[in-house]
């Protein structure tokens, strides 16, 4: 039996439904009580792992570095625990490693190859709808700094699609760490170029000053702004990507980002 936590989330709502679409005997798990199994990363007794053999561990994120690494170990503890036997973990591309969230991935993709179990490290770029929803016009314009050097984002369902194709076959992935970066990098210009709207960027002193405005909790306006911080240096262009040996043929990500810009401003 697989287990897929997350279960509310973008991306691990994609890989169950495909995972289940293939067939496979998949459990979904989340706090949310729609999910096959309740479970919340923070109390420790709620982490059921009876009867799964392979973990697919989407990373619990959406917090600081120690919270989301105390979360993971305690993740990892119940699975030993409780006859896990193959962990998938989705980390994050070897190009992100200048983002303020990085530190916690590497920690984790440490603490899974380590546990003593069977184990598969998914290192993801950015979702090109991520790109798209960061750069989307305001007033006419794209202002958010990103500079001019192309970004390796990919599509969230390319992410999906290469993660059942890892679960249909878990055996035949193990020990192995796949990156899966974009193979069709786009730049925030040429995207301002198919939305018909100038490229304006603003500092990143001024970005900090629109987002501080903005309802976020702490920790999140100096990720953001990692991420335009790595991007205007050029850091999110991965010239390794391994989605194609996974997805044949991955979607055009910058048509993706397009799209996603498109629909916030309408």
């Amino acid at each position: 039996m697989i287990l897929i936590t997350g279960a509310s989330g973008q991306l691990s709502s994609l890989v169950a439904q495909g995972a289940k679409e293939a067939g496979l005997s998949v459990e979904t798990a989340s706090r949310s009580p729609d999910a096959d199994r309740t479970m919340n990363f923070d109390q420790p007794e709620t982490l059921d792992f009876s009867g799964i053999s392979t973990l697919f561990l989407l990373s619990a994120g959406y917090a600081e570095d120690d919270i989301v690494i105390r979360r993971h170990e305690a993740v990892l503890a119940a699975a030993r625990r409780q006859g896990v036997t193959h962990i998938i973990y989705t980390s994050l591309s070897a190009a992100s490693d200048h983002l303020g969230f990085a530190l916690a991935h590497r920690w984790t993709e440490r603490a899974v190859i380590e546990s003593g179990l069977k184990w598969t490290i998914l290192r993801n770029g950015l979702y090109a709808e991520l790109i798209g929803m960061l750069a989307a016009p305001r007033k006419g314009r794209i202002t958010a700094p990103f500079g001019t050097a192309p970004i390796s984002a990919v599509a969230r369902a390319d992410l999906a699609d290469a993660a059942v194709k890892v679960l249909s076959t878990p055996s035949a992935h193990e020990g192995m760490t796949y990156e899966l970066s974009g193979v069709t990098p786009f730049s925030v210009p040429q995207l301002a170029q198919r939305l018909g709207v100038a490229y304006e960027p603003t500092s990143l002193s001024d970005e900090r000053e629109r987002l501080s405005a903005l309802p976020l909790l702490p920790f999140q306006a100096p990720m953001l702004l990692s991420i335009s911080s790595a991007a205007m240096a050029g850091f999110l262009r991965s010239d390794t990507s391994h989605l194609t040996a996974l997805v044949p043929q991955p979607r055009d990500a910058l048509s993706v980002a397009y799209d996603t810009a498109r629909q916030a401003v309408e």
